[in-house]
Formats: C-alpha cells, structure tokens, sequence
C-alpha cells in the first residue's frame, strides 16, 4: 500500500489555522490569558474543538503559536540607515508588541509553563525565538554591507554571537516591561542601544570616549539600572 493511500482524515487547513490563531488573539485580549479556553477559542473560529486538538496539543501550545504570528506579522529587519538606528528602532517595536494584551502577559504565562515542560520549551524556541533571530542575522549583514561592521569567517562564532545578540535585547526588553515595569520609550531605546553597541565605557558613543568615572553626584543616565 502507497503512503498516500494509507493516509487518514482531511489534510490540514491554512484558512482554519489562520481563522483560529485569529481567535486566540482576540480571546486573549477580550478574557486574558487565565479566562482564555480552547471551546471559547473553537466558538470565535467557528470550528469544533476537535479541530484545535488535532493541531494543539494544550492551550499553552496554541497560544504559543498565536503569539509567534503577531512576532510574524510585526517583526521586521527594517532598514533606518545605520545600525544604531536599525537596532534602536527594533527595540521600539518590539517594547510595543510586547504591551498589546494579546502577546506579553500570555507569553510570560507560557514560559512559566515552560519551565517544567521541555517539549513546551522547544516549541517557544522554534516558533518564536529561532524565527525571530532571522532579524538579527539580515541587520548585521546590512552594517556588514555599510562597513559598520567587520566580516566575520568563523561561522559558528557568527551564529553564537547573533545568539548572544537576540539574548540580550530581546531579554532586556522583556525584563524592563514586565519585571520593572516601565516603559520601553524612545530615549530608553537611546540608552539601551548605546550601551548594548559601545559597551559599558561609552566608547564611540556620540563620537565621544568614556572620560573615566563620573563624579560623585552627578546624575545616572535616564534608564540605567
């Protein structure tokens, strides 16, 4: 017997998976994360809650992937002239994605979760953290191109310095809107980029080196922890 003839059931349908992701983030933003269940999502989707358990396993699962299509449809390399400007704005926007009600409060529900739930974990890791560190690859291969940027030839160096470039804004942001709770505005951006690109020196930042310690008194940058 051929695969194909061994086949069960109907094969899986982008329009519902859209329709249901849609779904999900408008019951996230209507009841919130705790209120949110699978039969309320499968009413707004108008399909039966069998068709969510085919494609998710648990509610964790399928908010994961709601969430991951909003990183989708907003995220973005885009191109603002200059690294400084590239990264500052990207730090903006995702700050902004992070306070709509449908995705930062339902994500740091989801990673609490997945603390104790491995397969959980990797699925976080695939939907949105993998796919989302595209954005850090295609910006420096645009300072690369402007010369802001030196080449790198190690290509496992590479990848494990983009790792350790995701890790640090996309966690910077994440902690500064939901553990500190404060705003993610634009001079915190300033701040923030300056640092994450001229160190804790301030070398180069502004055209001006670090001249030492700053007197006794004098006061701290605006976003400074």
């Amino acid at each position: 017997m051929s695969p194909s003839a061994r086949r069960t059931g109907r094969p899986r349908s982008a329009e519902a998976d859209r329709a249901i992701l849609g779904a999900t983030r408008a019951a996230l933003v209507e009841l919130g994360w705790a209120k949110l269940t699978l039969g309320d999502v499968a009413a707004r989707a108008g399909v039966a809650k069998t068709t969510l358990y085919r494609r998710w396993a648990s509610k964790c699962e399928l908010v994961v992937d709601a969430v991951a299509a909003v990183f989708d449809e907003h995220l973005e390399a885009g191109d603002h002239g200059s690294l400084h400007a590239d990264v500052e704005a990207a730090v903006i926007r995702l700050g902004a994605l992070l306070e709509r009600p449908e995705t930062g409060t339902a994500l740091m529900a989801v990673l609490a979760e997945a603390t104790h739930d491995e397969s959980l974990r990797c699925r976080v890791r695939s939907a949105i953290v993998d796919r989302q560190k595209r954005l850090v690859t295609i910006g420096r291969e645009r300072a690369r191109l402007r010369g802001e940027l030196p080449r790198e030839e190690d290509p496992e160096a590479s990848a494990r310095n983009a790792d350790l470039i995701f890790d640090a804004v996309a966690g910077t942001v994440l902690h500064r809107l939901m553990v500190s709770a404060e705003p993610v505005d634009p001079r915190w951006a300033r701040d923030f980029t300056d640092l994450l690109l001229y160190g804790m020196t301030g070398a180069d930042a502004g055209g001006a080196a670090a001249a030492g310690p700053a007197p006794d008194g004098a006061q701290k940058p605006a976003g400074s922890v």
